[in-house]
């Protein structure tokens, strides 16, 4: 196999200039959501010397996916999806001013910063829907999981560069200076927007309110394929997410050196770059059922082994292992949604894989604490992985069509 194949496709880049322009705008905005998700952190933190209070940042964006989520999917399917977007952009960058305004003065409360995040994610709640159709309606089905790689390769950088550049920014000009820079970014993020044509829903529109919300649950149940992949992806995640373990593993394990903890983050971000990179083969393959399934495994033996490691060095290449494996699987997952999905159905189901993808770790992380709690980091780290192979078990030997690979985009429903 050439090398060329072997790199990222980017044939998106050459044939969709409006993609093009999403994708910078769209990298730019995960670059400024990085530094405010930091600075938040550290203003709240630096205000209340309280972990309580920094735990409930987490709150505060999460709450408002799993809320709104289905409802603001089944909008995003009976509107024009560009001009919900273009909205839900211009909230999030009025959220992101109000941040910086009261970052300059200092004068809210905590409460009050907490609240702004919230409705921030409330806005991303509703454009992320409308995003998902995005995709599949700019660019050939072949290309689709090229598009998803590209964006895939791009969040995992910034989520590099976005925490290191927070710190270097809050150092230097303070907390107001990076809620603005935020803020700024979600220009882009609207100028590569503002050139897609209408995308109104193809096919019958959404009922309003619960009742569409329950159409697309209804699809999820009945679609097998694009259920088994969201059931895999969120197994993956609450049986085994490590991060709430790493503190304690770095004690137990390696000494409570905190370079060392700092490292175990970006070596997952430094996997999934570097797997994201190479994924050519992969998304030109276009099996992303068995790919998924293959990622997700390999994802809870690596963990595995990471749990047993007695060396620091040995951990760290496992966790590039293991966060090569999540990219892999992420990007794999989003192609099934995105292909498999009718348009008409689009939003509301790519509302319920961003709720998956928020949800999922966050549940992994207080599964893992608990169970740490009882025994050690180590048990917690090797048991999650464990199971999560054999989910991943499960789901292939009862979804036949998730490890043939390709299906048709509007499978029978089916129980």
């Amino acid at each position: 196999m050439s090398l060329s194949r072997s790199l990222i496709d980017v044939r998106p880049l050459r044939t969709s200039p409006v993609f093009r322009r999403l994708l910078i705008g769209r990298t730019v905005s995960v670059l400024g959501g990085f530094m405010t998700m930091v600075t938040v952190m550290y203003q709240v933190w630096d205000t209340t010397r309280s972990t309580a209070w920094t735990g409930a940042v987490g709150l505060a964006q999460a709450l408002p996916l799993v809320v709104f989520g289905l409802f603001a999917g089944a909008w995003a399917d009976r509107a024009d999806r560009r001009r919900v977007y273009l909205t839900a952009t211009v909230g999030q960058a009025v959220c992101s001013l109000a941040l910086a305004a009261q970052g300059f003065t200092g004068r809210v409360p905590v409460a009050g910063v907490l609240s702004l995040v919230a409705a921030q994610s409330a806005f991303g709640a509703l454009g992320a829907p409308a995003a998902g159709v995005f995709l599949p309606r700019l660019l050939p089905k072949e290309q689709v999981a090229a598009g998803l790689a590209l964006q895939q390769v791009g969040g995992q950088a910034m989520m590099l560069l976005g925490p290191a550049l927070a710190g270097v920014l809050l150092g230097w000009f303070g907390i107001g200076v990076c809620y603005l820079l935020d803020a700024l970014s979600f220009g882009l993020s609207f100028y590569g927007a503002f050139g897609l044509p209408a995308l109104p829903p193809e096919g019958e529109p959404s009922r309003p309110g619960l009742g569409g919300a329950l159409d697309g649950l209804r699809f999820l149940t009945g679609h097998r394929v694009v259920r088994g992949a969201l059931i895999t992806d969120l197994a993956a995640t609450v049986l085994s997410f490590p991060v709430s373990l790493f503190p304690l593993v770095n004690d137990e394990r390696f000494g409570g050196d905190p370079r060392t903890l700092g490292l175990f983050l970006s070596a997952l971000a430094v996997g999934g770059v570097a797997a994201t990179a190479l994924s050519g083969s992969l998304t030109r393959l276009g099996r992303p059922g068995p790919v998924m399934l293959c990622a997700s495994a390999a994802w809870g033996v690596a963990l595995v082994l990471f749990g047993l490691a007695t060396s620091a060095w040995a951990g760290l290449a496992l966790l590039v292992v293991a966060g090569a494996a999540d990219a892999t699987a992420v990007v794999a997952r989003s192609t099934i949604v995105q292909t498999r999905t009718p348009d008409a159905l689009l939003g509301r189901v790519t509302a319920a894989e961003q709720i998956v993808g928020q949800a999922g770790p966050s549940l992994g992380n207080v599964r893992g604490g608990l169970l740490a709690g009882w025994t050690s980091g180590a048990t917690a780290l090797v048991t999650g992985g464990v199971l999560c192979v054999l989910a991943v078990a499960g789901v292939a030997t009862t979804t036949p069509g998730l490890r043939g690979g390709d299906a048709p985009a509007a499978e029978p429903a089916g129980p």
